[in-house]
């Protein structure tokens, strides 16, 4: 029997809870992929981007980054839960003045909103400086896509337009990859698709 004082119970929380960035970046992935196709040139913009924008890019980053605020992660949190809400934005900013609730946007409305998302997103790349190769790549082709939109829309130059399209293309697809990457890492137990993760110090 112990006597004198007592030993302190040390209790730890464990996280047993599933890593929500792939679900986040698959949102955000895929439904850039199919916007940037009608950018390209590939097919017109109709309700399956504007359903994609509400549910997969939307909706599901918003939930990716509640999840991520559940396991402390700042940086994830305001991505996902950032161009979750930009989605939804874009789809209201096409589909509100369709429904006659608001004027269609003009002039430097649409450069302004487009250079402030590339800021943010330029911000956020430096944040990734300290992550994986993948994500300073979604990041910075991210960031050079709002760039080149706001250039397009003050312009009107559909040159641009197109070009920023094959950027947004990439940007997805390397959004995709790393979503994936990391489903299928954690599956097998072992680096199959690797993300060029940072050495730490």
């Amino acid at each position: 029997m112990e006597t004198g004082t007592s030993k302190k119970l040390e209790v730890k929380n464990f996280d047993l809870t599933a890593n929500p960035a792939p679900l986040g970046l698959l949102g955000f992935g895929v439904t850039t992929v199919l916007l940037n196709l009608h950018n390209a040139g590939f097919f017109a913009l109709g309700s399956m981007i504007l359903a994609m924008g509400i549910f997969y890019g939307g909706l599901a980053q918003v939930f990716a980054g509640v999840m991520e605020w559940k396991k402390g992660n700042t940086f994830g949190t305001t991505a996902f839960l950032s161009y979750g809400l930009f989605w939804l934005s874009l789809v209201g900013l096409i589909i509100l003045p369709k429904l006659g609730l608001a004027d269609a946007s003009a002039g430097a409305a649409m450069p302004a909103y487009f250079c402030m998302w590339g800021l943010f997103t330029a911000v956020m790349f430096i944040g990734t400086l300290n992550h994986s190769r993948a994500m300073q790549v979604v990041f910075g082709t991210l960031a050079l896509l709002f760039f080149l939109l706001a250039a397009a829309d003050a312009t009107g130059n559909g040159t641009i337009t197109v070009v920023a399209g094959y950027v947004g293309i990439l940007s997805g697809f390397s959004a995709v990859y790393s979503g994936l990457a990391q489903v299928l890492n954690e599956a097998y137990g072992r680096v199959v698709a690797p993300l060029g993760m940072m050495k730490k110090a």
